[in-house]
């Protein structure tokens, strides 16, 4: 007899089959539940973030109720349990919205526009934006209030000149003039920074009680 039906007898005797256990229903729904888990962290944790606009401070590129996906590798990942960031793609670029850690509370999350990088001089000039000595002016702002208010009272509208540290940069809302920002706290630091905003995957208009079908899936410019 050849080896390959000797072998071809041992497999179709019924006596001879291997003895396959099967999983409990109730054990393969934990381990998918657990693998889902374990994905949706790192996901979280080094992939993308969800937020959610509760102000009007950058309005209107982002209302009140718009829901955001935000980038968190494109400045580099986070290393757990310490500051240091690896495969960076890029650094932090004027006009790039961002979600840091609120500098005076880190258990509150602020988005903003960056208008200084690292080494920029910023001042602001009865409602309008230098960097560098250069008029900085970015399509998205808006002034909602018409007074001006002087140095001396408040640095909404004229402040500086600031230099930006190393590893900080400079950032302001949309809606400058009902804004609490660099103007009043100075700057965020990079470890601060969460991500880069990139698109509204929902929007929700609690005033009219309706979604706001033309904010979902735009992206963020």
């Amino acid at each position: 007899m050849h080896e390959n039906e000797e072998s071809s007898i041992r497999t179709d005797n019924p006596l001879q089959q291997p003895i396959i256990k099967k999983k409990s229903l109730v054990r393969e729904y934990a381990e998918s539940i657990a693998i889902a888990i374990l994905l949706a962290l790192v996901i979280r944790t080094y992939l993308v973030q969800a937020f959610k606009i509760p102000s009007g401070s950058m309005e209107d590129t982002l209302a009140i109720g718009d829901h955001l996906l935000v980038s968190k590798f494109i400045y580099g990942t986070k290393l757990p349990f310490s500051d240091k960031r690896v495969l960076t793609l890029r650094d932090p670029r004027r006009g790039d919205v961002i979600v840091f850690e609120y500098p005076e509370d880190p258990s509150k999350d602020f988005i903003k526009r960056v208008v200084g990088t690292p080494g920029d001089v910023v001042e602001g000039k009865d409602k309008k934006v230098y960097v560098n000595g250069k008029l900085y002016v970015n399509p998205h702002e808006v002034h909602k209030e018409k007074d001006i208010i002087p140095k001396e009272m408040n640095p909404r509208d004229t402040f500086g000149p600031v230099t930006v540290p190393d590893n900080s940069y400079f950032v302001m809302g949309d809606n400058r003039d009902r804004s609490y920002d660099s103007r009043f706290w100075k700057f965020v630091r990079r470890d601060q920074i969460k991500g880069l905003a990139f698109i509204k995957y929902w929007s929700w208009d609690h005033d009219k009680m309706r979604p706001r079908f033309g904010n979902i899936g735009k992206l963020i410019d």
